[in-house]
């Protein structure tokens, strides 16, 4: 190359324009990946659709993954509720007596506990537990080809390892809000009776004074979305892996983190409209 193609070459003008058009080509590719992820996904959802309402059904691997989701989960998810519990309660002790407002503390914690703090932090540490071990187990499955087995063997792959697990999400989610609801607003009472004495039936006469059914199952009913989030990103990432082990890795935690993710984001379009139809 001569000295004067080097110093064209070299020119800044010339150098923005080769970074514009790298800029250009990534932006595009990254949108098309986008794009085909979600175009994937939907087809995804599809085929787990048609495939669970279709029988016959598998009732027995979805009692094992109840059990696999809903029981194995409840000791880490009532540790999250009872710590988020004392934590909110000596929290609120301290803002709450600085305002003159000290004979709300039952009610502002019930109300923080069961419409906003239970649910999400009951998905998320769901989303962490049964996230990651359904993206890595179904893309262990599918390196094996023990996937491929199965449907050799006649079996839907999508009614006997999809839709039962993300069933079993979207049925134990409500529950283990439940759980993680009612071991918060214990511990809370406990950190609250340790500042100043404070009898439980006291707290729960004053906690729940003035709510309604409305103020409790709709924040409890949106967990069930939580589920369907997190059974099915799971699931599809697992079952579209590739790369040997590696690729176990990255289906675990990209289930996770596209999990999590689509919970808080759902959680926002959820509480506008928990707010608009029951306010």
């Amino acid at each position: 190359m001569s000295e004067n193609n080097i110093g064209i070459a070299t020119l800044p003008g010339a150098r923005s324009a080769s970074l514009a058009l790298v800029d250009g080509s990534a932006s595009k590719w990254v949108g098309t990946k986008f794009l085909e992820w979600f175009g994937e996904l939907g087809i995804f959802s599809w085929r787990v659709v048609r495939a669970g309402v279709t029988p016959p059904f598998e009732l027995r691997e979805l009692v094992r993954q109840l059990d696999e989701i809903g029981s194995q989960s409840l000791p880490l998810v009532a540790l999250a509720g009872a710590a988020i519990g004392v934590v909110l309660a000596l929290e609120s002790v301290q803002s709450m007596t600085r305002f003159g407002a000290k004979s709300l503390l039952p009610a502002a914690l019930v109300y923080s506990v069961v419409h906003e703090i239970g649910p999400i932090i009951t998905a998320l540490v769901v989303s962490g537990r049964v996230g990651a071990g359904i993206g890595a187990e179904l893309a262990s499955m599918k390196l094996t080809e023990q996937i491929d087995a199965i449907e050799a063997s006649a079996v839907n792959p999508y009614r006997l390892l999809a839709a039962t697990r993300i069933l079993a999400c979207v049925l134990m989610l409500p529950l283990l809000t439940l759980a993680s609801d009612a071991c918060g607003l214990v511990m809370g009472w406990i950190a609250l009776a340790s500042v100043e004495p404070l009898s439980f039936h006291q707290f729960i006469i004053n906690g729940f004074q003035g709510s309604g059914f409305n103020d409790f199952l709709p924040p409890t009913s949106k967990t069930a979305v939580f589920g369907l989030i997190i059974g099915l990103v799971a699931c599809f990432q697992g079952m579209r892996t590739r790369g040997g082990a590696a690729g176990v890795g990255r289906a675990a935690t990209s289930s996770v983190v596209l999990s999590s993710l689509f919970v808080i984001l759902a959680d926002v379009v959820l509480v506008k409209f928990i707010i608009i139809f029951f306010p």
